[in-house]
Order: structure tokens, then C-alpha cells, then sequence
């Protein structure tokens, strides 16, 4: 059983600091933040791919604040150690900095969050200082950002040219200038993320990255193989649960239709004298309509 000491922002950038790797993993519930705590998993996200996961939905962009809150409140109820980060939906920031403000306080207040994230770089470093002025921590997220995706290069690998691998540095110092605590890194060059994590002093946060990275996240959905749709190059399923999971339930099924279940140890009894009783009151009333 991992410490109960609840980590902080600056608990994961000390973690960069003595050279020590970062873990994070997505969770929509209460019971899976709980068995991310039990594995000792440093930082747990709501991330907005609940949109697609959790919701069935064919991409993030239809996700809401309204939406994501219940699920970031199970989760911060059931992570008692992890740092617990909630993705900022699309369109809850990107209008203005009031309007960004106001959907992060909500996540901390209603949600009860450490932190969120937002996706984009340099564009949005006003929005990042001016969130983490109004005393709410900010991870940062660049690369490939799938809120973006669809309308600009599609899901491909980012910074895959000595240019575009510059912007993606300024975008990192960017977002550290302006107070972020930690910056995922998604579907980057390894030898882009190594330069990113080097001359950074914030966390790198990898996912399709590469191992240089300070930390690394995954989807909890890829990583038990719960997700059929797809599963993501870069993303390693460590068990297929999927199949495990249909098993059972047709099990289930199967004992159900042939009498097996529920079985005499699944079975509640009354007491024989009050069996009794109640047969004779039955008659009672059967005789009485």
C-alpha cells in the first residue's frame, strides 16, 4: 500500500529535480482513481477522451464542463494521494481569459481538483498566467492536441522537422514563462522531446514521446485493453480485459438461463417459524379474497 500523503505541483516538479520518472493515467471513476492510488500511480487525469471511452462519442470536441465535473468528482473522491488534473473541454478557454478563469475555478470548486490542462502553446500563454494568477495550477499540453486535430494536420506526429521541432520548444518555454507546472508532450520525435525535457525546467509529460521524457500518460482504456475501437500505436496494452470482462458476463448469462445462478450460497432464507407464519397468513389471505 502506497503513502496517503497527498502530492502537490511542487511535489511533481521536485520529482523532475531528483531525476525520478513521472506516471499518469486517465481515470473517469471513483473506483479506478482508487486502484490508480493502490498502484501508486503519481498523477491522475479526467482527460476529455472520457468524450470517446466513457461517452461513445466519435471525437473530444462535443464534451462539456457540465459533463466532465461529475466524472472529476468521483475521481478526486477516490484519489486520496495522486495529483488529480482535469482536462479543460473544448471551447471552455479558448473564447477569453475571464471565461477560462471562471471554467478552472469551477473544476477546483465543484470538481475538486488540483489542477487542469489545456491544450496549445504559445496562443495560449496569456490564458495559462492569467489562470495560474488566479491561484489555479495549470498543465500545459502541446504537440499533437487533439482538440485541434481535425482542424488542422489531422492525428499525426508533430515537430517531425528542425522548424516545426523550434516551435514546439518556444511553446514549452512559453507555457513555463507563463506558470505552468508540466507540459504533456503528445505524439513528438523522441530527440524533439529529449531537447524539450532537457531545457525545461517544468516536467515533460510524454504520450507517444519517446522515453526521455520526465514522465509518460496513458489511457487507462489502452493500457487494460478496454477500448475496441482503436488502440493507438504508441500506446501499450499491459492486459486485455475486454475479453476477460465479455467472458464473465456470458457466464453470467448462461448460469442465469440454466437455473445456476443464484445458487443456494447466494441465497437469503427466512427463519422457519417465520416461513411458517407467513404460508399460514397467505392462506389467510387467499381465502379472504
Amino acid at each position: 500500500m502506497q503513502s496517503q500523503k497527498k502530492l502537490t505541483t511542487n511535489d511533481i516538479r521536485q520529482m523532475k529535480l531528483e531525476g525520478k520518472k513521472i506516471t499518469a493515467v486517465t481515470a473517469y471513476d471513483y473506483p479506478t482513481a482508487q486502484l490508480a492510488d493502490r498502484a501508486g500511480i503519481d498523477i491522475v487525469l479526467i482527460g476529455d477522451s472520457l468524450a470517446m471511452v466513457v461517452l461513445g462519442q466519435d471525437n473530444t470536441i462535443p464534451i462539456t464542463m457540465d459533463e466532465m465535473i461529475p466524472f472529476a468528482r468521483a475521481v478526486s473522491r477516490g484519489a486520496k494521494r495522486a495529483l488529480v488534473v482535469a482536462d479543460m473541454p473544448f471551447m471552455s478557454y479558448n473564447v477569453n481569459s475571464e471565461e477560462a478563469i471562471r471554467n478552472a475555478g469551477r473544476f477546483l470548486k465543484e470538481g475538486r481538483v488540483d489542477a487542469v490542462k489545456l491544450e496549445g502553446g504559445i496562443r495560449f500563454g496569456s490564458t495559462v498566467r492569467a489562470i495560474n494568477e488566479a491561484g489555479i495550477q495549470v498543465m500545459g499540453h502541446i504537440g499533437l492536441t487533439p482538440q485541434a486535430a481535425s482542424f488542422t494536420s489531422g492525428f499525426r506526429a508533430q515537430g517531425k522537422t528542425a522548424d516545426a521541432a523550434v516551435k514546439l520548444m518556444e511553446d514549452a518555454l512559453v507555457l513555463q514563462s507563463a506558470g505552468a507546472f508540466s507540459v504533456v508532450l503528445e505524439l513528438v520525435p523522441a530527440e524533439v522531446a529529449r531537447i524539450v525535457t532537457e531545457d525545461a525546467h517544468i516536467p515533460t509529460i510524454g504520450i507517444g514521446s519517446g522515453k526521455y521524457c520526465d514522465g509518460q500518460v496513458i489511457v487507462i482504456h489502452d493500457l487494460l485493453g478496454l477500448y475496441d475501437r482503436f488502440t493507438p500505436k504508441f500506446a501499450r496494452q499491459y492486459v486485455q480485459l475486454a475479453p476477460v470482462i465479455v467472458k464473465a458476463l456470458q457466464d453470467y448469462h448462461d448460469d442465469v438461463v440454466g437455473g445456476r445462478f443464484p445458487a443456494e450460497q447466494h441465497t437469503l432464507h427466512l427463519d422457519k417459524k417465520e416461513h411458517q407464519r407467513l404460508l399460514r397468513k397467505r392462506t389467510k389471505f387467499r381465502h379472504s379474497q
